[in-house]
């Protein structure tokens, strides 16, 4: 057995970045030979200090920690074949865990599908005096140093392309077979209108509040509303409260939803975006509509497999004509569940990501 070392910052199933790139297909890697160790960083205890504010003694002891485990790492980087960087080694600006890994033999894969390498990060608000810790930059860095570079799209791969020549788009990807729309209690003559984010991405969902505001004007109680991933968050004149994020119910709380809204504001920062939210409700048969910024516009084919809209009018437009033609949401979301079946699920890109891999490793002097 090949062995690899996944290195990232969070536990399993608490990162949407890291279940959705790489968690996913460990059983698939190991059935093809090659042994995997997980090397995380943040435990369920110390979340809770690292995202509260203050406990700055709390978090220099989690900062010192995980300094000795990722040396732990570097000391025996030798002993893998490929180390598997998912978007830093490190919570700080430093490239130091990286560099150590790229001198031993095994080959690095860096993995990203956020533009990283920008100042509009989504940082906890706990943490931002902290912030002068961090340094975007070093993408560039670890990007240089790596063998191989997995980007999440090809907006990512084409800034990856100026400094490592070794680089594969590698979508963010769905389970199907986990991802099947449960039974939900009916709700008769009534329409769901939900998004899922989390409280770092809750002013994504904002952007859709006046065309929500329209629509809750326009048809009354026969349409409701569902945020899911930030609990705190309530909107009293459109009726929300807001769920936390729950992996045990993630699947029976998203196919509530009948329409799956992915707002995004066309910058630099949301151009890196993989789509994510978006192919979630696609995967679950929910009728999906986003906005056409980055990888975006390559998911959705417009009144196919979904809609696109960009301002108020268009998002008021196309949420209208879902909510009032069943056999429309029922078709789009047919279709959109095809599309992730074909492009963007496990079952389509686990032996790519098993070749990629093997090309890599053959590559290891004897």
């Amino acid at each position: 057995m090949k062995r690899v070392l996944f290195v990232a910052m969070h536990r399993p199933d608490r990162s949407p970045s890291q279940r959705f790139r790489f968690e996913q297909y460990l059983d698939y890697l190991r059935q093809h030979g090659y042994e995997s160790e997980y090397s995380y960083l943040i435990s369920p205890a110390d979340d809770k200090v690292l995202y509260s504010p203050g406990n700055y003694v709390g978090k220099l002891g989690i900062f010192l920690k995980s300094a000795a485990k990722r040396l732990g790492n570097a000391l025996k980087a030798g002993s893998y074949d490929i180390i598997f960087i998912q978007r830093e080694a490190f919570m700080i600006g430093t490239t130091v865990f990286e560099s150590l890994f790229a001198r031993s033999k095994a080959k690095v894969v860096f993995d990203f599908d956020d533009s990283i390498w920008r100042n509009q990060g989504e940082a906890s608000g706990a943490n931002t005096n902290l912030l002068f810790l961090k340094n975007p930059d070093k993408t560039k860095d670890i990007i240089a140093m790596s063998d191989l570079i997995f980007a999440g799209n090809e907006y990512l791969a084409s800034y990856a392309r100026q400094f490592n020549k070794n680089v594969v788009i590698v979508p963010t990807t769905i389970d199907t077979e986990e991802y099947q729309r449960a039974a939900t209690p009916p709700h008769p003559g009534r329409v769901c209108v939900g998004w899922s984010g989390s409280f770092t991405t809750i002013e994504h969902f904002e952007t859709a509040l006046p065309a929500l505001r329209q629509l809750k004007a326009k048809y009354g109680d026969k349409v409701y509303f569902k945020v899911i991933g930030d609990g705190s968050y309530r909107n009293e004149e459109l009726g929300i409260t807001g769920l936390p994020w729950r992996k045990d119910t993630e699947i029976q709380d998203l196919s509530e939803i009948e329409i799956g809204l992915m707002p995004l504001p066309d910058t630099e920062w949301a151009k890196g975006k993989c789509g994510l939210k978006g192919l979630q409700y696609m995967a679950l048969e929910i009728a999906t509509i986003m906005s056409p910024v980055g990888v975006n516009s390559e998911i959705i084919q417009d009144g196919v497999n979904g809609f696109l809209a960009d301002g108020t009018e268009e998002w008021v437009d196309k949420i209208s004509r879902l909510i009032d033609n069943a056999a429309l949401r029922q078709q789009m979301g047919r279709q959109g569940r095809q599309t992730v079946v074909s492009k963007y699920s496990v079952l389509s890109e686990r032996d790519h990501y098993v070749q990629l891999f093997d090309q890599l490793t053959a590559k290891q002097p004897a």
